[in-house]
């Protein structure tokens, strides 16, 4: 038997095994959990990681540039850039804005970025550990996005760049958000984590930033395990992203391939004698934030699906919302005008004129094997991992604390069934009129 054929026969086994271990068991209401999030999986996804690890290349390989290039085509990006997580993407997206290679425009400790403290905290560091100042301001309920006028008051002197992310899928006002990155000099690092296939003014997002993220962890649009990537418009900047992913290194050769530059022993950078080998010159200090061959593949798998995936979000989200619209206490969410939100859950919010508990309503959801999570960081700047952080806060934070104490979201994923949402919103409705009497 050829090689070719022995790997088919081990393909068709796999994909024959993951059509039996894959299959769903039937949801039973009170004994099913109901999870929050989750990946969704078919045969072919197992057989690509499987196939990927059998040419024994576990770095970057075939997979991971034909992953980055089907990435950037989907988002509309010049390109992309794996990487190990979405907090990896958003670190490496932000730092590499602080290169001096950049010229003028790099950011240099002390500079200000605009965000908002209603968020998942690593939106966030990357602003504290490049030494920037992160300026704060009040989110909308039911967009849970930055709100706008707040934005355009922040911009201050030492005001450099915009670094916020689209809240549970749902985008934020890029009209004014590039308004005003255009009237100020300012970069965008664009965080769409939990927003892949979600549009404003018919574009994606990812592919309006200067730098732009997603993640790929089980919770998100596709799965790559652990996983991320950036993109990128500006070849410069790519650059200084790929070095601060790779190292911090100078050179920018693909995995396995030496001296693309045709003068690997050529180069004089800093106070390195002349010749010194480019592959170990170092021109940021940098990390080692990239992903597997094996990883890619599965991307590449997942990504064939992201259009049923970001359709079933939808359609999920619309039956949730029929479902709860005018449950008396509950205020829902809503798109920003202009978007189509590829959602990443139902966020929900219980009016702080009624008396309902919200953790009183998480342990009842819970209770039933209902999944429920809080929007993140709740407000950041109370977490006690930044009680000593220098936040420049703009303007009151009434909207921010109303969400760390009174919201929170289900699920929306495609793994959920019409049957699992009903039970869903039954849950809740019960649980409200209970509190209604």
């Amino acid at each position: 038997m050829t090689e070719s054929a022995e790997r088919q026969q081990i393909l068709d086994q796999v994909r024959s095994f993951a059509a039996t271990s894959l299959a769903r068991s039937t949801f039973v209401a009170g004994e099913s959990t109901v999870p929050v999030s989750g990946k969704v999986l078919d045969p072919e996804d197992l057989v690509a990681l499987v196939d990927s690890s059998l040419d024994g290349w576990l770095t970057a390989g075939r997979f991971h540039i034909d992953f980055e290039r089907a990435l950037a085509k989907y988002v509309g990006s010049r390109s992309a850039m794996f990487v190990n997580s979405g907090s990896s993407a958003n670190l490496v997206a932000l730092s590499g804005l602080t290169s001096s290679k950049l010229g003028k425009r790099a950011l240099k400790p002390g500079d200000e970025v605009l965000t908002v403290a209603a968020g998942f905290p690593t939106t966030v560091n990357p602003i504290i550990q490049n030494g920037l100042r992160p300026v704060v301001v009040d989110v909308e309920l039911g967009t849970y996005d930055a709100i706008a006028e707040r934005l355009r008051e922040a911009v201050g002197p030492k005001t450099k760049a915009i670094m916020m992310a689209h809240t549970l899928g749902n985008p934020f006002d890029l009209d004014v958000v590039q308004e005003l990155c255009k009237e100020h000099g300012l970069w965008l690092v664009e965080d769409s984590c939990d927003a892949l296939g979600s549009t404003y003014n018919g574009k994606r997002t990812g592919s309006f930033g200067d730098t732009a993220t997603v993640s790929f962890y089980p919770a998100h649009h596709i799965t790559t395990g652990e996983g991320g990537a950036v993109f990128v418009k500006s070849p410069l900047v790519r650059k200084q992203v790929e070095s601060f992913r790779d190292w911090g290194r100078d050179c920018y050769c693909e995995t396995g391939h030496d001296n693309t530059c045709f003068k690997r022993f050529e180069w004089q950078l800093g106070d390195l004698p002349l010749g010194y080998d480019h592959k170990y010159i170092y021109s940021h200090i940098g990390y080692n934030l990239k992903a597997t061959d094996m990883q890619a593949a599965l991307g590449l798998s997942q990504l064939a699906k992201l259009d049923g995936f970001v359709d079933a979000r939808k359609r999920n989200f619309s039956h949730l919302h029929s479902r709860l619209s005018g449950v008396e206490g509950l205020i829902l969410p809503r798109a920003t005008p202009k978007s189509d939100p590829s959602w990443f859950g139902f966020p929900i919010t219980l009016d702080p004129e009624h008396p309902v508990d919200r953790n009183a309503l998480q342990r009842f959801l819970d209770e039933r094997k209902i999944g429920s999570r809080l929007i993140f960081a709740g407000n950041l700047m109370k977490q006690p991992a930044y009680r000593n952080v220098d936040f420049r806060v703009v303007g009151d934070m009434t909207n921010t604390d109303i969400i760390m104490n009174r919201a929170f979201w289900v699920g929306v994923y495609p793994g959920l069934t019409i049957p699992m949402l009903d039970y869903i919103a039954d849950s809740i409705i019960e649980f409200m009129e209970s509190a209604n009497r």
